[in-house]
């Protein structure tokens, strides 16, 4: 494990102190957590956070977003040589920390505006102390059970966000993707609290890290409670990128080989999955950028290359390229195999499902 661990130079018994599961069993832990608690000022909340997004894997077009939270990207490199509270200057540089004061703040406003929600509020974000502690605690009451813990829950999420400080750029980079690309996403406290793609991504993203670590009996109970409660059935073994958006997000089934890029944007119902009973790598590959209709089904161990994107209710079942536009069933190129008409945007960005209808000759109603 890391001795920099989450960089900060107070430790996680200040998150345990002010959580609602503060209990001897949690002290255990001794170890550095939740980066923002050393910041002594607070930040203007009028100083501007707008900022672009740099996407390395593509040339296309990016649209401008208002209220963009900055962020530059992160390497592992840069990780690894943090010293004397390093992690703490990246985690300010990356936004997070802008991120998490933001949301404490829609938090606060949306308690002077329904305060029937004041004790919601307080106990998922105001009384924690940085955005793992709240996102470790919402989850675990939503996929707690009579049999499964709540405050059980809380300490082993805490303990994968402790072991992989690189989890929260992941969590950061989702929330931004659903607010800049969903018009119903009204803040970020909003998605964090409420939107089950979103909650159901980072319950993936943990039980993905136990099942790397080889703790699959866990990983595979989360799974199936994330399925009971979000209605999102993701293998744990699946890997999946970031800036990821699963809008509205029920029925939304991914297995386990499957691996799915950057910035990718999937809607309801859709089945990235196997064709029978072949053992070993025989789930679909999503590249970065790809834009994925509701209804889709993508099948087998095929690659949907960068930029692409597959019309609502196709089943693909073959290698789409870079760029292109799939739609139907069985899925067709629009322009063609030979000659397919190319897009200039980035699809899972746009959110623009129906560019292609012109160039679809055969759409009759």
């Amino acid at each position: 494990m890391s001795t920099n661990l989450l960089g900060s130079p107070f430790l996680l018994k200040n998150v345990l102190t002010t959580s609602p599961y503060n209990n001897n069993k949690l002290s255990i832990f001794t170890i550095k957590a939740c980066l923002h608690s050393s910041r002594t000022k607070t930040p203007n909340p009028n100083k501007s956070q707008i900022d672009d997004h740099v996407y390395n894997y593509t040339k296309y077009c990016t649209p401008n977003f208002p209220d963009h939270v900055s962020q530059t990207p992160i390497s592992e490199k840069e990780l690894k040589n943090t010293k004397n509270g390093g992690i703490l200057d990246d985690f300010e540089k990356k936004g997070v920390l802008d991120l998490w004061f933001k949301m404490q703040d829609e938090a606060r406003f949306d308690v002077e505006q329904e305060p029937i929600l004041e004790n919601y509020y307080k106990n998922s974000i105001l009384v924690q102390d940085c955005m793992e502690s709240a996102l470790a605690y919402h989850l675990s009451l939503k996929l707690s059970n009579s049999s499964l813990r709540s405050d059980a829950l809380f300490e082993l999420f805490m303990g994968v966000f402790i072991e992989d400080q690189e989890l929260i750029f992941d969590v950061t980079d989702d929330l931004r993707a659903v607010k800049e690309r969903d018009p119903a996403c009204v803040s970020y406290v909003h998605c964090f609290l409420n939107f089950k793609g979103f909650l159901a991504c980072q319950a993936h993203r943990i039980a993905h890290r136990l099942w790397s670590k080889g703790r699959k009996i866990v990983s595979l109970v989360m799974q199936n409670r994330v399925c009971e409660v979000f209605a999102v059935d993701i293998h744990p073994g699946a890997k999946i990128g970031s800036g990821i958006l699963l809008d509205h997000a029920t029925g939304v089934v991914i297995g386990e080989t499957a691996v799915i890029g950057n910035n990718v944007s999937i809607l309801h119902n859709v089945t990235l999955g196997g064709t029978g009973k072949v053992c070993g790598d025989r789930h679909p590959k999503i590249g970065d950028g790809v834009l994925i209709g509701a209804g889709t089904c993508v099948l087998g161990n095929v690659r949907i290359e960068d930029g692409a994107k597959i019309g609502a209710g196709s089943v693909v079942l073959m290698e789409v390229p870079a760029r292109t536009t799939a739609v139907g069933n069985p899925a067709r190129l629009i322009g063609g195999k030979e000659n397919p008409i190319k897009l200039d945007k980035i699809p899972s960005l746009t959110m623009d499902h129906t560019s292609h209808m012109s160039d679809w000759s055969d759409y009759v109603i």
